[in-house]
């Protein structure tokens, strides 16, 4: 009998253990705080946005001259360089006959009336840049060779391969904007186009018509920018506030109700730049902070503090 109630009493000892430990589980579990996520938060703002693409373009003279040998004969003397600027009715060459280089002044001392040189000044037809030089002092040269190449200045465009599927948007843009490597940006007109498409990338060519300050060399490939849309007064957010699914087919952000609580808030994107995102609906009041860091990976509705 003694026995039995030792027993018991052991059983009921442990019975007791069991219930204050479960008590003093619950109790903690009861107290636990809500997690409290550090965040900052903004509002939302009006700004002109606008979408666009970027494409490349390639620098070229359109108009180019030939200096040319007017008499067949050798080079006397040359003024030309590449890369060298002249001016109109610059002499770029002398030009002297075989002949008179054979027979040199005796003619004019012989007779002096007969004023006999065998000399040619040979002239650019046009101000430019020199692009390639043919020919130097003592090549003998004959009549129509092409003894250098001259550039135009003004008749520097920019060539635009285009995606034929832009053919429309293209009709939209007709002032652009070019962006040179080293940053300069030039204005640029849509001039023209070729009536040909190329049959293996399926690209048209555009005409762009600048007029640059300075030298720009030919071959210089550019950035041109042409607008999708424009929205002058969208409504818009930080990037970091518009958080998306892994399908980005759903967007949403997190708002605060009160100064301690955020809730979930489903919206509609926009289009959208390197920094801003517009958000079409809902439409939010200015006064409603939005949050911009810590909002990744928190509750529907989640306990946060706001950081200063």
């Amino acid at each position: 009998m003694d026995r039995y109630f030792k027993t018991l009493g052991i059983g009921a000892l442990i019975l007791m253990v069991f219930a204050s430990c479960r008590q003093s589980t619950d109790t903690e579990s009861e107290e636990a705080p809500d997690p409290i996520t550090p965040v900052h938060v903004t509002t939302v703002g009006d700004s002109s946005l606008t979408e666009s693409i970027e494409v490349t373009a390639v620098s070229a003279y359109l108009e180019k001259s030939f200096v040319k040998a007017n008499i067949n004969g050798y080079v006397l003397a040359a003024n030309s360089q590449t890369g060298k600027q002249v001016g109109s009715k610059q002499v770029l060459f002398t030009l002297i006959t075989k002949e008179a280089k054979a027979i040199g002044n005796s003619v004019n001392k012989l007779d002096p009336d007969l004023k006999f040189s065998g000399i040619s000044s040979i002239r650019a037809a046009q101000s430019g840049l020199i692009v390639q030089v043919n020919h130097q002092k003592g090549d003998y040269v004959q009549d129509g060779e092409a003894l250098a190449t001259i550039s135009n200045r003004n008749s520097l465009v920019f060539l635009l391969d285009l995606p034929y599927e832009y053919t429309q948007l293209i009709k939209s843009n007709n002032n652009l904007q070019i962006e040179l490597p080293d940053g300069q940006k030039l204005a640029g007109v849509l001039s023209g186009t070729m009536p040909a498409v190329d049959s293996l990338a399926q690209t048209q060519r555009y005409i762009i018509k600048v007029n640059p300050p300075n030298l720009i060399p030919e071959g210089l490939i550019a950035k041109v920018r042409l607008t999708k849309l424009n929205h002058p007064s969208a409504q818009v957010l930080p990037k970091s506030a518009v958080l998306a699914n892994e399908t980005e087919d759903e967007f949403w952000v997190m708002k605060m109700i009160n100064d301690s609580t955020a809730v979930k808030i489903n919206v509609k994107k926009g289009i959208e730049n390197n920094s801003l995102i517009e958000v079409i609906t809902p439409k939010f009041d200015k006064k409603d902070r939005i949050i911009t860091s810590g909002n990744y990976g928190i509750a529907d509705t989640a306990k946060v503090k706001i950081l200063k």
